[in-house]
């Protein structure tokens, strides 16, 4: 099986004339990310996505503006006018651009046939064909692992819960799932409960997931079942250097409130975000995180 190539734990280094700029979606990664550039000294410059970013949030203390998603086309002239040699797409983007609302130039007109072409391949096709227009037009995309490489998940256990035997068969049922809907462009994550699967991940991400699992448990579709597990993996092949599979204390409290005994995530394919505060909540509430060894790697 190809899989995303995360090996690198060393963060990419940007010279004295390099300025990287954040493509900020929702969550805490373009957060950690764009901090974690303050830090290099390489002054990030933030482009909050609206409707996605909260405008009002930690990344408006670092030199920013907002865009549209259907503005799309102003992305790579508004990067250039900041001095920004290289970007990173950081966060959750929940819905499409909108094409019939799209604000064009000659550039993205040009481009817009195989653009249209990529939505319809799917989310990681998309997301190639925007990492590929970024580039031909002079700015480099680093992938957020490059930047903040410490957030790439460890194998092993993470918490002082470990999985009992009987998590190890919703674990290994659960990332079967995960991996088949990965392979289809579909999802990152599946739920496995009693060693059968009972929720897939959709468009709705992994947020809404849980959501349904809590509520198949509070109507009773589960009646008897206790514990389960979530397991996340990147799709087979994915851009690494978008959207990989990630974690955090949310993650934690809605697997949680779902029922679940804990979660699983491939072990240098995906991203924990807040590591000690997701730890210490999972242990205080008696959940395990554990990084899977990557398919095909040495025990």
């Amino acid at each position: 099986m190809t899989t995303t190539k995360t090996e690198s734990r060393l963060p990419v280094r940007f010279g004295a004339d390099s300025r990287v700029g954040v493509v900020a979606g929702g969550g805490r990664l373009p957060e950690a990310v764009a901090d974690a550039l303050e830090a290099q000294g390489a002054r990030p410059y933030v482009v909050l996505v609206a409707g996605e970013a909260d405008p009002a949030g930690p990344l408006a203390a670092h030199d920013h503006s907002s865009m549209e998603l259907e503005h799309f086309a102003s992305l790579v002239p508004l990067l250039k006018r900041n001095g920004v040699t290289h970007v990173v797409l950081a966060g959750e983007i929940k819905r499409r651009p909108r094409l019939s609302k799209m604000r064009m130039n000659f550039s993205l007109l040009a481009t817009l046939p195989r653009i249209a072409l990529e939505l319809t391949l799917g989310d990681d096709g998309l997301l190639r064909a925007v990492l590929r227009y970024i580039e031909r037009r002079g700015i480099k995309v680093v992938g957020a692992h490059e930047v903040v490489p410490e957030l790439v998940a460890a194998e092993g256990c993470l918490t002082k819960a470990q999985p009992q035997k009987p998590d190890w068969r919703d674990i290994d049922t659960a990332r079967e799932a995960a991996e088949a809907i990965g392979a289809l462009d579909i999802g990152q994550g599946a739920v496995a409960i009693g060693g059968r699967v009972i929720a897939l991940e959709g468009i709705e991400g992994t947020d809404g997931l849980l959501a349904r699992v809590k509520d198949l448990r509070s109507h009773g579709r589960l009646a008897g079942r206790m514990r389960g597990a979530l397991v996340k993996c990147a799709k087979p092949g994915q851009e690494a250097r978008a959207d990989l599979p990630s974690i955090g204390p949310n993650t934690v409290e809605m697997a949680h409130a779902a029922g679940l005994a804990g979660i699983a995530v491939e072990a240098g394919h995906s991203l924990v975000l807040d590591g000690p505060a997701m730890i210490e909540r999972a242990n205080a509430l008696g959940l395990f995180v554990i990084g899977l060894p990557a398919k095909g790697s040495t025990p």
